[in-house]
């Protein structure tokens, strides 16, 4: 699914539309969902900065739920202001296709997608978690789908060892 379609569920709700009253200088600047392709579980928001620095977070799981952060950030983020080019749909298809590329042959349980901007580009960070313990790290450029970075880890790597 598009992440127009979700900006828009938000932007069309009647909390955004009391929100927008309040912050009337927010704006967008990040989707995050999860995908997991076990469970069919999935998790979709999507944040607007606040000038003070906070986080607005409106859930899409049983309608839109607002919640806003408690903590201020330290710098401010930027805006999303082009219209997103890649299906959330086929994030799992660019990373398997990078993955036989790459000669990564495990298969994919989860991704946790994060939209952003990241040197002035629309990117998506993805961290899949794989079979046997395997997690990867891709950034996918939404205007044309290119992999610019793909790193592999094992969990095991990741825990630290007395």
């Amino acid at each position: 699914m598009k992440f127009e379609h979700y900006k828009a569920r938000v932007e069309e709700s009647k909390e955004f539309k009391k929100f927008r009253e309040k912050h009337k200088k927010a704006y967008l600047c990040a989707g995050f969902f999860v995908l997991d392709f076990e469970t069919g579980k999935n998790m979709h928001q999507v944040d607007y900065y606040l000038p003070n620095g906070k986080i607005a977070t409106f859930i899409l799981e049983e309608g839109v739920n607002l919640k806003i952060s408690e903590q201020a950030l330290k710098k401010e983020l930027p805006q999303i202001k082009a219209e997103i080019k890649t299906d959330l749909d086929a994030l799992k298809g660019i990373v398997e296709d990078e993955m036989k590329n790459r000669t990564v042959t495990e298969r994919i349980k989860k991704i946790i997608a994060v939209l952003h901007i990241l040197d002035n580009k629309v990117v998506w960070n993805l961290q899949c978690i794989l079979d046997g313990l395997a997690l990867l790290n891709v950034h996918v450029d939404d205007s044309d789908k290119s992999v610019l970075k793909f790193e592999k880890h094992s969990l095991m790597d990741l825990i630290k060892k007395p």
